[in-house]
């Protein structure tokens, strides 16, 4: 058991309820945003704290720090998870399109870090962890937008490491596959070496592991949770 405190986004559903309650199982307490109300259903289930609010609005990353601050008076993780960023066909994602996922994916992991950073460096340390996508590395054509701007995170967090690992707090990114929390068709798997798709638990298990001390040792990483889908090596 212990007495962390975590804050994860976009934990109404999917692989962040199921971060949430894996590390709540772990002894952790939980503040936790979604955009729907789902969020605060799951903190209540769990014990914790919970708003809505977008990932992809500052205001409402502020006021998910100040919950944490305001109920904990600390952070000791940061769990980023956002919904997909727009799709469609390469030269037809419009302008805008490109601006919201960049909202949503890369300047929620600046913005986290901006507000939760001083906290963690008072504290003596802390660990963040942005959970992106296998196509982060391997460009898949069916999601542009986030294969882009993943990637994006990937230099993130090794810049971020680099520069704040002296005040003990690191940054990783968890890189997940296909998985059971989406409705998918049958047989997207197969290019995986394990021929089926992850499941959400299997994820929360793995996010569970980078924040714990057991991993002290690893930042700046990005660690693939795909069951061998992606190639490169």
């Amino acid at each position: 058991m212990t007495d962390k405190v975590a804050i994860i986004t976009a934990a109404g559903r999917g692989m962040g309820a199921a971060t949430a309650r894996r590390l709540a199982a772990d002894g952790y307490r939980l503040v936790l945003m979604s955009l729907s109300d789902n969020a605060a259903r799951v903190a209540e289930e769990l014990g914790g704290v919970g708003i809505s609010g977008s990932t992809a609005n500052a205001a409402d990353l502020e006021a998910l720090v100040k919950a944490a601050l305001d109920a904990y008076g600390r952070i000791d993780a940061v769990v980023t998870h956002t919904g997909g960023p727009p799709k469609g066909d390469l030269l037809a994602i419009d302008d805008d399109a490109w601006h919201h996922g960049l909202d949503l994916v890369i300047l929620l992991v600046q913005r986290m870090a901006r507000l939760v950073t001083p906290v963690m460096q008072a504290q003596g340390g802390g660990v963040f962890l942005n959970i992106t996508t296998f196509s982060a590395f391997e460009p898949d054509l069916r999601f542009p937008v986030s294969s882009v701007l993943r990637a994006g995170v990937g230099a993130y967090a090794k810049l971020y490491a680099d520069r704040y690992g002296k005040d003990g707090i690191r940054m990783n990114n968890l890189l997940p596959g296909f998985t059971d929390s989406l409705d998918l068709p049958a047989g997207i798997a197969e290019p995986a070496a394990l021929k089926r798709i992850g499941r959400v638990d299997e994820i929360a298990a793995t996010a569970a592991f980078l924040l714990s001390d057991g991993a002290g040792y690893i930042t700046g990483q990005n660690i693939r949770v795909d069951g061998g889908y992606t190639r490169s090596v």
